[in-house]
C-alpha cells in the first residue's frame, strides 16, 4: 500500500467531530459552528486561516448535502487543528467518488456546479477523497499554517 500523502495528526490535536442532518440548514451549522470552534482554538474569522477554514467547510459540506446525499443518511464534518496542520474531513454516505486531485476539469461558463473542487484544489495544501467505513467517502482537505 502506497505511503499516505497525509501526515498524521498530532496527538494533542484540537478535535471537532459532529454529525448533520444533509441539507442546507445541516451545511450552513456545519460551517458555522466549525467558524466558533476555530476562533475558540484561536484562529479568528477573516484572518487568512480562517477564511480558508471557512470556504473549504463551506464547499466541502455544500458537496456532501448536494452530491453526497442519501436518504436518510447524514454527513459528518471533522476538523483538527494543531500548531502545524489544519484537516478538514467531511464524510458521507454516498458510494460516487469526485474526481481525484489533479484530475478536475473545469466547469464551462455555462455551467451552475462544477466549481467547488477546484476552490478546494486551489486553497488546500493537500485534499483527497479517502474510503469511509463502513460506507461511503471522505473528502480531506489540509492547508499548512506555516505557509
Amino acid at each position: 500500500m502506497p505511503a499516505s500523502p497525509f501526515p498524521n495528526t498530532d496527538a494533542t490535536a484540537n478535535v471537532f467531530r459532529e454529525r448533520f442532518t444533509s441539507s442546507p440548514l445541516g451545511a450552513r451549522l456545519a460551517r458555522r459552528l466549525a467558524g466558533y470552534r476555530l476562533q475558540d482554538w484561536g484562529v479568528p474569522a477573516h484572518s487568512a486561516m480562517g477564511d480558508i477554514a471557512a470556504l473549504l467547510i463551506a464547499e466541502l459540506a455544500a458537496n456532501a448535502v448536494t452530491h453526497g446525499r442519501v436518504p436518510d443518511a447524514d454527513f459528518e464534518l471533522e476538523i483538527s487543528l494543531t500548531p502545524e496542520l489544519l484537516r478538514i474531513d467531511v464524510s458521507d454516505s454516498h458510494t460516487q467518488r469526485p474526481p481525484e486531485p489533479g484530475a478536475l476539469v473545469a466547469a464551462r461558463l455555462d455551467q451552475d456546479c462544477g466549481r467547488g473542487l477546484m476552490l478546494v484544489e486551489a486553497l488546500a495544501d493537500r485534499w483527497a477523497v479517502v474510503d469511509r467505513s463502513p460506507l461511503g467517502k471522505t473528502v480531506r482537505a489540509e492547508v499548512d499554517r506555516r505557509r
